[in-house]
């Protein structure tokens, strides 16, 4: 059974403390966009995707969700370890020696849940691509679900993944784009404006549709149920997916300075203060 939309508000407020109490206990990683994605990955894998119990790398008879923007490895560990990947007390081994929560996601150590290595920007569309395609020769009808920085995009590989796919009529995957406008060295446009990145992938002929709360949860679901019903329809999906960077913390919000900071004792404490769970920490 699905969770109702309190249960689904209880944990991403959840989430959230794990992310700050992970980056803190180690000084190092990369709060702000994992806070922007939270309400995102919440809804993905407790609401939208059909998962199986347990996990292995085929992936056969599931949704598949790889994560291209590495660096946000605090939320997707975090939402991992609470849908039952792994134990949630493996959360306060992130970015420690020998942990298998490193920095940026990686499968030597074969984490559950994690099905490539994304510390280098760029290349989870590609990978995505060529599992929707293997999905189709296997005869399986589950989808693919991406998710990317609005930053990231400016790696060149990106755009020839978008190319082929819409040439190809790769139409069971469903890229999903965290448009917050920041990177780490400032605003998008302020690095390399990239224009309109609607009128970019129409042009590629993606389907493409918004969703402008996308740190709202309905919204969410309601939006990404919208993108599932354009799914085998002969061409990719894209949602661009309207985040602030930092969300819930306002001293993090509306500002790039969080992408890789870790907050120190008071304001951990201040962040964890606006973020009060019913759950247990781990």
């Amino acid at each position: 059974m699905k969770p109702n939309t309190q249960q689904l508000n209880d944990l991403t407020i959840q989430v959230r403390r794990d992310i700050l109490r992970m980056v803190h206990a180690v000084n190092s990683g990369h709060p702000g966009g994992s806070l922007g994605c939270t309400e995102f990955l919440v809804a993905l894998y407790q609401n939208l995707m059909d998962r199986k119990e347990g996990f292995d790398m085929n992936g056969l008879g599931e949704d598949l969700f790889f994560l291209s923007n590495g660096h946000i490895s605090p939320v997707f560990y975090s939402v991992l370890a609470r849908s039952g990947y792994f134990p949630v007390a493996e959360l306060a081994t992130f970015r420690l020696i020998n942990t298998r929560l490193q920095g940026h996601p990686t499968t030597h150590d074969a984490l559950p849940g994690v099905r490539i290595a994304s510390g280098s920007l760029g290349q989870g569309l590609s990978v995505g691509i060529g599992a929707a395609q293997a999905k189709k020769l296997n005869g399986d009808n589950h989808l693919i679900y991406t998710l990317h920085g609005d930053g990231e995009l400016q790696e060149g590989q990106n755009w020839e993944a978008i190319m082929y796919a819409s040439a190809k009529k790769v139409d069971n995957i469903i890229a999903t784009i965290d448009l917050n406008g920041k990177q780490i060295d400032g605003t998008t446009d302020e690095v390399l404006c990239m224009g309109s990145i609607r009128a970019k992938f129409e042009a590629f002929d993606w389907d493409v549709l918004e969703i402008t709360e996308g740190n709202n949860l309905e919204a969410i679901i309601a939006g990404m149920t919208e993108a599932k019903s354009r799914t085998g329809k002969g061409k990719p999906v894209c949602v661009l997916l309207h985040t602030e960077m930092g969300n819930g913390v306002d001293f993090m919000m509306y500002s790039h300075a969080w992408h890789g900071k870790a907050p120190n004792n008071d304001q951990l404490a201040n962040a964890l203060s606006q973020n009060t769970s019913t759950l247990a920490d781990y």
